[in-house]
């Protein structure tokens, strides 16, 4: 890419209206980095099966997904009930899932209500997702602009070397992303010197999804296993800790991709800052604490065997190259949680809260109507 100039935009996921019926388009990201493929669903069951096969993922556009997922089934005339429980129970750990489902469902019924006709309380329900999505894309640029800010604060002079773990770019987002968008933001400052990228294992979000993003906008990146990340803090050779989150408890405990809550051990070690980049709607303050979180319990059959990850169906069955004797049990958690003690600092699109604390939460969640309390 030629100096200066941005890439187009990533088109990961879109509403469209063939001639056969409404669709969601997703860009299959099991797919990424060899190839960029479209998934087309044309009902909940397929859309379903994008999000628990990790097709579409990520906690902001799952949100959006879900949105959306909610007006195909009120458009394609569907149980949108039922609709609205498949979706919510697809993948139990990220709270945006079941804050898009139900936010636009709310509007589909209370159109009905209303009086309107299914064919309108479809169209509001489309426009509501609408609306979600562009929400999603501002709160991305403005949790951008801020993470950049507190980088400035905390790290003033010289060029950043940022480690990220996970996948937390355009590829998780109706805009640029989460912690990735911030480190995006230094490089186009001129101030990101590295972006260190975990592989994150079992199935390569950083590898194939972050390196994939990274080189896609011309950022100094370097992949590394998960388990190289402590010899890179030993030598001094990371500034801060970049993730993003799929549930913020309501003391501020934090659930992201497992080997997150490693890295945040590490970096409170070594003196490193320890930042979470997530959008206000990731908060949850039904959910009191990081014990209160239910964490996806994933097929072992993701770490006993080596698959492509298109490859990977919901329940993990896949002919996949064994790396473990045949029947091996494996312990495969999708999220770990790191509590509060050990974060510097959440950054949203509200604003920036340090010290991690329930009230400093609570207060920040206050001045915005996309939390979750019910």
């Amino acid at each position: 890419m030629p100096a200066g100039t941005e890439p187009p935009a990533l088109s990961v996921l879109r509403w469209a209206e063939p001639p056969e019926g409404p669709v969601l388009v997703l860009l299959d990201q099991t797919r990424l980095p060899v190839e960029e493929v479209e998934l087309v669903c044309t009902d909940v069951p397929a859309l379903v099966r994008a999000i628990q096969t990790l097709a579409v993922r990520g906690a902001p556009l799952l949100g959006i997904a879900g949105g959306y997922g909610v007006a195909l089934a009120a458009a394609r005339g569907y149980d949108v009930a039922e609709a609205t429980g498949l979706l919510e129970q697809a993948r139990p750990t990220a709270v945006n899932l079941g804050y898009g489902v139900r936010r636009v469902a709310r509007v589909y019924w209370a159109a009905l209500e209303k009086g309107l006709g299914a064919d309108q309380a479809a169209g509001a329900a489309l426009a509501e997702a609408r609306v979600l999505h562009r929400e999603d894309a501002a709160a991305s640029g403005r949790m951008a602009r801020h993470g950049l800010a507190l980088l400035e604060e905390l790290l003033p002079g010289g060029g950043h070397q940022l480690l990220t773990h996970c996948n937390s770019g355009a590829l998780v987002s109706g805009g640029e992303g989460t912690a990735f968008a911030v480190a995006l933001q230094a490089h186009r400052a001129g101030r990101l010197r590295r972006l260190w990228v975990d592989e994150t294992r079992p199935l390569l979000q950083g590898a194939r999804l972050t390196a994939y993003e990274a080189a896609r906008n011309g950022m100094a990146y370097s992949l590394l296993t998960d388990n190289a990340a402590g010899s890179l803090f030993a030598a001094g050779e990371v500034d801060a800790v970049l993730i993003g989150a799929d549930r913020i408890a309501a003391d501020g405990s934090v659930a992201n991709k497992v080997g997150s809550y490693p890295l945040a051990v590490l970096a409170k070690y070594h003196h490193v800052p320890f930042i979470v980049v997530a959008p206000v709607t990731t908060v949850d303050l039904t959910t009191a604490d990081g014990q209160a979180i239910t964490v996806e319990q994933r097929s072992g059959r993701e770490v006993t065997e080596f698959t492509p990850p298109h490859a990977v169906s919901p329940d993990g069955a896949a002919g996949g190259l064994l790396v473990a004797p045949l029947g091996t049990p494996a312990y495969n958690p999708a999220f770990d949680i790191t509590p509060p003690e050990l974060i510097t600092a959440i950054v949203t699109d509200e604003g920036v809260i340090s010290p991690v604390t329930g009230v400093g939460l609570a207060e920040l969640c206050a001045r915005s109507s996309q939390v979750t309390i019910s």
